[in-house]
Parts: C-alpha cells; structure tokens; sequence
C-alpha cells in the first residue's frame, strides 16, 4: 500500500512494522519517524487507527483470560532457544519431555524387525 507520496519513510515500511509500533518495540528515532509518516499520510494514520483499535477490543475481550503453565514455560523456553541460537527442539521433542506422547514407544522402538 502507498498513498502515491514520497515520504522519508515509505509506507511498505512503515506497515511492516506497524506492530512493532502499536506495542512500542522500536527505538525512539524509528518511532519519531514513524510519527512523522502518520503526520504526512493519511491512509497509514487510517491503517495505524484499525490497527490499534483492533488490538484494544482484542485486549478488552481476551486479555482476562489465564494461560496454562505448562504453554507459558514451553513459549518461554522457544523464546530463549530462539535468542541464544541454540537449536529448537522438534514438537516430538517437546511432548516426549511433558508426557503427552508423540514420540515412539518404547515397545516399538525395540522391537526388531522380523525377516
């Protein structure tokens, strides 16, 4: 999307990263750039507006509800994986180490093949 304008910051760019925006992950200088877009251009400042009225009824209507234990350290876990760049386990990886299967069984990963 673009408004046909040449701005400092194009609009490509600007909606890239609008999320990172709406939850304030940027820098002080990328966010006063991104200020000045919305100044100049209408059909982002619309985009931002949606945007960020959809992630306020999001937050209204799904923000009280808890989140298991067991999902918060498993995301935890991926998340710091990801930021040391360690490798990710595979999801079969990850059920065999809670219990919840996923993997092969003990039975059949020993039992021989007959011939």
């Amino acid at each position: 999307m673009s408004c046909g304008n040449a701005h400092e910051t194009d609009c490509s760019e600007v909606l890239g990263h609008l999320y990172e925006y709406l939850d304030n992950e940027m820098s002080d200088d990328a966010c006063a750039k991104f200020k000045e877009h919305f100044d100049e251009c209408h059909p982002c400042l619309e985009k931002y507006g949606l945007e960020a009225a959809v992630k306020k009824l999001v937050k209204r209507c799904c923000g009280s509800d808890d989140v298991p234990g067991d999902l918060r350290a498993k995301v935890m876990m991926r998340i710091e994986l990801i930021r040391s760049g360690r490798h990710l386990p595979d999801e079969d990886d990850l059920t065999a180490k809670d219990g919840s299967g996923g993997g092969p069984s003990a039975a059949t990963a020993s039992e021989s093949p007959s011939t």
